[in-house]
């Protein structure tokens, strides 16, 4: 990066750490550190909710996601208005009326202590790993553009990010994440526009959605059905029945029972406000991921009139230039250049408007022959980075939207992008540290706890455990560099190992009155454990069946599995 591009993300950052640390002063309870004396507006609400779940994972990873998959990711959020609507009219209206910190709490009062505990184990575990993974998207942008090594980059990302964290709570959370969001869709507009702007004279939107629809990113609606009457594909991880079925019951379990939410809209004045800011979040998550989604299409029909990388993180290219595939390295690198010349040359004829329908046929099909044999060659380089003595990284998905704003962007916008980035990885982060800190403190020490604590050792331990979860995510940032997928994929399949149980748990709790906590403790543990070994089995590819499922099934599970327990505890006492 240039001067100025480090001057425009120096100044963002640190503005952003004054500004929280000058808006989190608030009074000195767990009220004010936690819940911002709940006096938080809908429309920050709003933006706080959308802020915590769309995490620089979402900026870095989705466009990616879109240039080499497609749209049809977005199929995931279609269950989410009908969630939101389910969560105004029964968990909202509950939580409101006890005043608690934590959703936790209504289990205890519900069931009974151990249930309380074990459903908060579970979204400390799975938020704590989940974490890490959201500090490692930015600091994979520090390693890529500095050279720096993922340890200290890592360190320097949760560093920044817990001083305003740990000092204002849910306050500063709140304010930063309002400041965050306009920036964000601020900076995603200029990156689309300048896409558009960088393409050949007369090629336009148009043009490049016909060249994305011909390539298959446009693919919005996808059923899984397999062709031919093949039935349905059940290891298809997005379409419309896994979006919709599965993506409703993530989404209510994400939002109703995850305390990184729940702490968003508890903030809220009213019961009102908070019922707002979660049906707003409904309307505009989808169409706001859908442009997301979009502008790696855009990345990807900008490509077709420009010389693509074989691979996209250069990083990983010097180091196979270092390794025993140097040369066969330069060899294919040569036979990649051929292939993206002959493919160059056929680009202007692919345009809707540019050419006759015969023309663009053709066109198309030199396309389609040269993607093939790209393919290919990316297929090797991932291959030999694969390769035990290189010890690379052969995931390149989440590099794609980044390098392409290294590359192409002017200077000053470039810096304004890597600051868009890392700020949303700060405004999820630290609402997740919040809810960490504030489940930490209310549902295992003061509950636990026999010796009676002043409001002011509340809220010193409150600041403490926010430091101490922050240094266990970064530890765990570490572990998350080489993760083999996606990290947008790589967060939602970690979250569906654990919500579908703990949405069943919620589930009993509010529409099963009959049962009680012993069933429901033994029918989670049960379907817990069962849900984690049927995933490892589907990364094996043993059990095929996409991760979205395992929502539905840990849900279910746990809500079937009591009934009958419970039934069976009646008829032993009787």
């Amino acid at each position: 990066m240039s001067w100025p591009d480090w001057i425009v993300l120096a100044l963002t950052l640190l503005g952003m750490i004054a500004y929280g640390l000058y808006k989190g002063r608030t009074s000195r309870d767990l009220d004010g550190y936690f819940l911002s004396n709940r006096m938080v507006p809908w429309y920050m609400v709003l933006l706080g909710i959308m802020g915590t779940q769309a995490s620089a994972v979402t900026f870095l990873s989705a466009p990616g996601q879109a240039y080499t998959d497609g749209m049809r990711f977005v199929q995931y959020y279609f269950g989410l208005p009908l969630a939101m609507i389910v969560l105004c009219v029964s968990f909202v209206p509950v939580f409101r009326r006890l005043k608690i910190y934590t959703a936790y709490e209504y289990l205890e009062q519900r069931f009974d202590l151990r249930t309380r505990a074990l459903t908060s184990g579970l979204f400390l575990l799975q938020r704590g790993l989940s974490t890490g993974i959201s500090i490692a998207a930015p600091s994979i942008i520090l390693s890529s553009l500095l050279g720096w090594n993922i340890f200290w980059a890592n360190i320097i990302m949760g560093g920044l990010l817990i001083i305003y964290t740990v000092t204002g709570g849910a306050k500063a959370v709140a304010y930063t994440q309002q400041l965050q969001m306009i920036i964000i869709f601020g900076g995603m507009t200029v990156a689309g526009f300048m896409v558009i702007h960088r393409l050949p004279a007369g090629v336009g939107l148009s043009d490049v959605l016909h060249i994305g629809g011909k390539a298959g990113k446009l693919n919005i609606i996808t059923t899984g059905i397999r062709p031919g009457g093949g039935g349905f594909d059940w290891n298809d991880r997005y379409n419309l029945f896994s979006g919709i079925i599965g993506g409703f019951f993530l989404a209510l379990s994400y939002f109703g029972t995850d305390q990184s939410q729940v702490g968003r809209y508890l903030t809220a004045r009213s019961l009102t406000e908070s019922r707002l800011g979660l049906l707003l979040n409904g309307l505009v998550k989808v169409p706001m991921q859908f442009l997301i989604l979009l502008l790696g299409v855009l990345v990807f029909a900008f490509y077709q009139f420009n010389r693509e990388p074989v691979f996209f993180n250069q990083s990983q290219l010097d180091l196979l230039a270092h390794s025993k595939y140097k040369d066969s390295l330069v060899w294919l690198t040569h036979q990649y250049e051929t292939t993206e010349t002959s493919r160059l040359a056929a680009a202007p004829s692919i345009a809707a408007n540019a050419a006759t329908p015969a023309d663009r046929s053709r066109a198309a099909a030199r396309l389609l022959a040269a993607e093939q044999q790209k393919t290919g060659y990316k297929a090797t380089v991932r291959r030999w980075l694969d390769d035990k003595e290189v010890g690379g990284d052969s995931n390149d998905t989440n590099y794609i939207f980044l390098r392409f704003v290294t590359d192409y962007l002017p200077i000053g916008l470039v810096g304004l992008l890597i600051a868009v980035i890392v700020l949303a990885a700060w405004g999820s982060i630290a609402a997740t540290l919040n809810s960490l800190s504030s489940c930490t403190i209310v549902d295992f020490h003061r509950r636990f706890s026999r010796r009676p604590m002043s409001t002011e050792k509340e809220y010193q331990l409150s600041r403490l455990y926010t430091l101490l979860w922050g240094v266990f995510c970064i530890a765990m940032a570490q572990l998350a560099y080489n993760i083999g997928n996606s990290l947008i994929e790589a967060v939602n399949v970690l979250g569906s190992m654990f919500y579908g149980v703990i949405l069943g748990i919620f589930l009993v709790a509010f529409y099963r009155k009959k049962t009680g906590g012993k069933a429901v403790f033994i029918s989670a543990v049960v379907v817990e454990a069962a849900v984690i070994f049927f995933t490892v089995l589907s990364r094996q590819g043993i059990v095929k069946l996409s991760f979205l499922w395992f929502n539905v099934v840990g849900a279910v599970g746990v809500v079937l599995f009591s009934e009958l327990l419970q039934l069976f505890m009646k008829r032993k006492t009787v």
